[in-house]
């Protein structure tokens, strides 16, 4: 299969030729991956090897893949750029960040809900998509329909699934809630904006 042939499968169609540029000018290793809870995608680099290798779950919808493809592929910028001593996160990966997205920033790319959230979020990019709840929320309207809610739609006193372990939602605090295993009975603090699975909302005694 082509570099072409797997990105019309990922990304927006106008945004194929521009993904294919980067990945054949910036000559890294890309894998697509199984979906993770902890993180979306990643960029690491080898020094025994000098290998970039781009690494990206397959669960993520097209607006969403697009978004983190270009997050990582400015991780490879700013390194080849700026060097190993700048900060993951820093100002060069913001900088390289908001170059590289710019060209795809059209109604062409992006469904204008997308596009809007997108234009706030590059005023100073984030670790993550994840990490500003507009922008991530906007994201996952556009996945498949699944079982899954966000923790914030779940009621106080309601019971859900996280993580294979079923928990019953007990307080709310500010952008997390404070969660308490049934089985254990161990208290979690857990992100409004998680996904988890609606079990019912009856308080378990």
């Amino acid at each position: 299969m082509t570099s072409e042939e797997v990105f019309k499968k990922f990304v927006p169609e106008a945004s194929v030729s521009y993904c294919v540029k980067l990945y054949e000018r910036m000559g890294f290793e890309f894998k697509i991956k199984k979906a993770r809870q902890t993180k979306l995608g990643d960029y690491r680099f080898n020094p025994k090897t000098n290998k970039h290798t781009i690494t990206i779950n397959n669960d993520l919808n097209p607006f969403a893949f697009l978004v983190t493809y270009l997050h990582e592929v400015a991780h490879l910028i700013a390194f080849k750029q700026y060097g190993r001593r700048i900060q993951p996160h820093g100002k060069e990966w913001k900088k390289s960040f908001k170059e590289i997205s710019e060209p795809m920033l059209t109604t062409e790319v992006f469904h204008v809900s997308v596009l809007s959230a997108l234009k706030r979020y590059f005023k100073n990019p984030k670790a993550s998509s994840c990490s500003d709840p507009t922008l991530y929320q906007i994201l996952k309207q556009f996945d498949d329909p699944s079982d899954k809610v966000f923790l914030k739609d779940i009621s106080i006193g309601g019971t859900f699934k996280f993580n294979k372990k079923a928990f019953i939602k007990l307080e709310k605090k500010r952008t997390r809630s404070v969660c308490q295993e049934i089985r254990s009975k161990r208290k979690y603090l857990i992100s409004e904006i998680a996904e988890v699975i609606r079990m019912n909302n009856e308080v378990i005694e």
